[in-house]
């Protein structure tokens, strides 16, 4: 018999239920999550631990990278830059490299934050336009 974890089945449900610009900022606080996490971990000295973080970080920097719709023209500069990161967290990985994990946490707090903006204006259209207001 199977205990069901209620912060688990939270979790899941907040997935399922989410907008895909819900998702995309889920993403964005994860790969900061890791970096946090790989930082620690090279500070430590705990290098496996530092690769699994490091590892899921860049994982969620290929789910953005496959997510870009082409057809559009920003996605072209973004995969760029997605691409540079994942090139930065590697060298990180590789040289235990603590810079190189705050620059690219500073470049995805950027797109977080821009993000998360970007979400509210358009929550705030969609409240005025349905006459909320």
């Amino acid at each position: 018999m199977a205990i069901n974890n209620p912060y688990q089945s939270y979790q899941q449900n907040s997935v399922n239920t989410a907008s895909p610009g819900e998702l995309t900022l889920m993403l964005y606080n994860g790969c900061l999550k890791f970096i946090l996490l790989g930082k620690k971990a090279i500070e430590a000295g705990k290098i496996e631990e530092k690769n699994t973080n490091i590892l899921k970080a860049q994982n969620i920097v290929h789910e953005l990278m496959v997510t870009l719709n082409m057809d559009v023209a920003v996605s072209k500069d973004l995969m760029s830059l997605y691409d540079y990161m994942n090139r930065r967290l590697i060298e990180s990985n590789l040289k235990n490299d603590i810079a190189a994990l705050e620059e690219v946490e500073g470049l995805v707090t950027e797109f977080r934050n821009t993000w998360k903006e970007a979400i509210q204006l358009n929550r705030q259209k969609q409240f005025v336009q349905s006459g909320q207001v």
